[in-house]
């Protein structure tokens, strides 16, 4: 009997730090995503130097919420109230939806920036960047919510798209730290080709949650090694797309609309 309690005791020990693990993933997408807007929008808008339009107002704050949501959503199953978790599902699928509206929206607004400072192609070229990402993030927490009766791929799903969407927020330590400096005025929208490696730091959150997996199940995940893999095809696929007549013609088309 002691050593079938002694067992169980080891067990727990071990099991403890596995109970926390994406409940820490939350939080750590949830710095990343504060730490890298904080240059760029958060120090700004809190000294009253940030202008920008009201879409990108909204489109900030429902993706910080967020990242906040995801944090909460985490901790609940850690906390026993699994119960819970699913009652305040809706409240993610409303904010997914809004994330998605407003992304789409947030690749129009900077289009339409472009195109004041005479920079239409570049424009239309970059807003793939945040269209694809919107798009996998919708796909890939559509398939989380359908699966939601399948805790160990859902979980790892919602995993997936709170990661998808963190490039755009480490891109901006690139742009803070790399970026050589501009000629005074607004700035025009940045080459696809350097959206790729902010997009493989944010990837190493997958190769975390990946490592995880081998030590406690024996191997990665298929949601792991598929949707990563889909996630930097995307990434990749960006820059050849964005060169296309085709993608020219129907991005074009749509900021035509909203001119």
């Amino acid at each position: 009997m002691t050593t079938l309690i002694d067992d169980r005791r080891a067990s727990a020990a071990v099991a403890s730090p596995a109970r926390y693990f994406y409940f820490n993933m939350a939080l750590a997408c949830a710095a990343v995503a504060f730490l890298g807007f904080a240059p760029t929008y958060f120090l700004p808008l809190s000294a009253g130097k940030l202008s920008a339009p009201p879409s990108v107002h909204v489109h900030g704050i429902v993706f910080f919420a967020w990242s906040l949501y995801f944090v909460f959503q985490a901790w609940l199953p850690v906390s026993g109230q699994t119960a819970r978790h699913r009652s305040v599902g809706i409240i993610g699928v409303s904010l997914a939806t809004a994330m998605t509206i407003f992304g789409f929206l947030a690749g129009v607004t900077s289009m339409q920036r472009s195109a004041a400072i005479g920079q239409t192609d570049a424009g239309i070229a970059f807003s793939i960047v945040p269209w694809s990402g919107i798009l996998f993030f919708a796909i890939v927490f559509a398939i989380g919510v359908a699966m939601v009766r399948r805790p160990e791929v859902h979980k790892r799903l919602m995993l997936l798209a709170g990661i998808s969407i963190l490039d755009a927020a480490i891109a901006r330590w690139f742009l803070t730290f790399l970026a050589p400096p501009g000629p005074p005025g607004p700035p025009g929208p940045p080459p696809v080709e350097v959206t790729i490696p902010p997009a493989f730091v944010a990837f190493l959150l997958v190769m975390v949650a990946m490592v995880h997996d081998w030590r406690t199940r024996g191997r990665p995940h298929p949601v792991y090694v598929i949707g990563g893999l889909a996630y930097l095809a995307v990434k990749l696929a960006n820059l050849p797309i964005s060169t296309t007549h085709a993608w020219h013609a129907f991005a074009g088309g749509i900021l035509a609309m909203a001119q």
